[in-house]
Order: structure tokens, then C-alpha cells, then sequence
């Protein structure tokens, strides 16, 4: 039987809501699109690996694993 690490992949992403800017990391199927992980959740996301930051640019959070408001995400973006 397969482990969660090797069925699925980190993801480097960068999530803007309007007051944060979010890097970390969300664990993809191998071949997903962050699109298709985007349509597929839930109420929030996981994301692992977090600092948080003002969009002013003070750093707010460093955290191993946070959920995000799918809401409250205006844009996420692969990489950093």
C-alpha cells in the first residue's frame, strides 16, 4: 500500500486573500492542477510550511500547517 508522501506531491504555492499574502505548501495528486485542487475543496485548505505576511510586507506567522478560508482566497498561484 502506497504512503500519503508518495501518492502525493508538495506544491509550492502563494495564496493572496485581502489582507495576507500566504506561502506554504498544499500536497497535490501527481499530475493535479492547483486549478482542479482549488475546485475540489472544501470550506478551507491545508496548507503546510506557512509564513504569513501583511501585504504591507511585515512577516505575521510562521506555522508548520494552517487551513485557509477557500472564501477568503482572492488569488493562489503556484510557486513562491
Amino acid at each position: 500500500m502506497a504512503t500519503t508522501e508518495s501518492t502525493e506531491n508538495k506544491t509550492k504555492v502563494t495564496i493572496l486573500t485581502q489582507t495576507y499574502r500566504i506561502k506554504g505548501h498544499i500536497n497535490l495528486v501527481p499530475g493535479a492542477r492547483v486549478t482542479d485542487y482549488m475546485v475540489d475543496a472544501k470550506d478551507f485548505i491545508a496548507v503546510t510550511d506557512v509564513e504569513v505576511w501583511e501585504l504591507g510586507g511585515r512577516l505575521v506567522l510562521t506555522a508548520p500547517f494552517i487551513n485557509v478560508s477557500r472564501v477568503s482566497i482572492q488569488i493562489v498561484t503556484p510557486g513562491h
